[in-house]
């Protein structure tokens, strides 16, 4: 099993966005030195008081030059706010710093109406999903300069190193989106920390629409990753604990409290108790938001969830209270899944 990690650069309990940069870039460090494939960034807008993570292709920037080998990449960088040209130069600038190793993810998302205003994005286009397939198709004709010679922007160029060009992936949490990256015959990422009740459903659709493809980034085959918001400890029961944090905060969300993180022992408080540990075994169709549990058993569980939509990578998303409970969460998955350290 391959792992990777997605980070939100949460800022910490009065801290700063330099300290919550200062994580990722710890993080993305381990993560290099555990053997994950890659680690992206993400993007939010709106709350910076809580999520530092509003703008990936900077901190991609300043992680290229922390880092050495493992992919770096966007968890997404949202499509329906930009240009797909001016896009594509920030990941061929990427690409530059960091030859060989950049992943384009891309995706939509809207926020508040107010971040939406200032970021100058239509909320009500007739044709979503047709706008944002267009917007991807741009992105990929821009980054491997695909664009027939009769095309406008043919001849525009744009910045690039002489390794592999940025590689697209398309991000969601629903099965439109899916349905987008097998027509096109991309890699295709499903966020189930967001919807797991769609993870199914979405590959199957990813898979009945895919369409092999002979352009530049596409695949003959489907290929995908599913992240999952996974908790590790030494215990089931300490692992359940520091689930607590993620439960609550996804309680936070409904009640429209965005981003904000309790301590465990807030989280407990607001749930009325620990959480039960994640059992061993999921039923058929269960599928948490969260899952916890020792080395063992959350290896266990990622194999069962991986295996039911056929996919051999799994991107880690956690909602941890301190930094240094994610950094350890890894060391000890990377070590159960028996990655290969550098």
């Amino acid at each position: 099993m391959k792992l990777s990690a997605v980070d939100l650069s949460p800022v910490p309990a009065g801290g700063t966005a330099t300290e919550a940069y200062a994580n990722t870039v710890e993080a993305a460090q381990q993560a290099e030195a555990l053997g994950f494939t890659r680690f992206w960034v993400a993007e939010h807008h709106g709350m910076g008081d809580v999520l530092a993570g509003t703008t990936p292709e900077v901190l991609l920037g300043h992680l290229a030059a922390e880092t050495d080998s493992i992919r770096l990449g966007s968890g997404a960088v949202l499509l329906n706010h930009y240009s797909p040209f001016k896009v594509a130069e920030q990941f061929g600038s990427l690409d530059a710093l960091a030859p060989g190793r950049i992943d384009a993810g891309l995706g939509r998302a809207n926020g508040s109406p107010a971040s939406d205003r200032a970021l100058g994005t239509d909320r009500h286009a007739d044709d979503p999903d047709g706008d944002h397939r267009e917007k991807i198709e741009a992105v990929v004709s821009h980054l491997y300069d695909d664009f027939p010679d009769e095309h406008a922007y043919s001849d525009l160029t744009i910045p690039r190193s002489d390794a592999e060009p940025p590689v697209p992936w398309v991000l969601g949490s629903s099965p439109s989106s899916a349905r987008i990256a097998g027509e096109l015959g991309l890699r295709y990422c499903f966020a189930a920390f967001i919807r797991p009740q769609f993870a199914v459903p979405a590959f199957e659709e990813y898979r009945e629409a895919f369409e092999a493809s002979s352009r530049p980034g596409g695949l003959n085959e489907p290929a995908g990753i599913v992240a999952l918001n996974a908790i590790c400890a030494d215990t089931d029961e300490e692992a359940a604990r520091l689930r607590a944090v993620a439960e609550a905060s996804y309680q936070r969300l409904r009640r429209g409290e965005v981003g904000t993180r309790p301590s465990v022992e807030e989280a407990i408080d607001e749930l009325g108790g620990v959480p039960e540990p994640t059992p061993a075994t999921l039923d058929d169709d269960e599928w948490p938001r969260a899952i916890s549990g020792s080395p063992e058993t959350l290896a266990g569980l990622l194999e069962q969830l991986s295996d039911r939509i056929g996919v051999d990578e799994v991107m880690l998303q956690h909602v941890v209270s301190e930094p240094e409970t994610g950094l350890r969460s890894h060391e000890l998955l990377a070590d159960a899944v028996d990655l290969d350290p550098q």
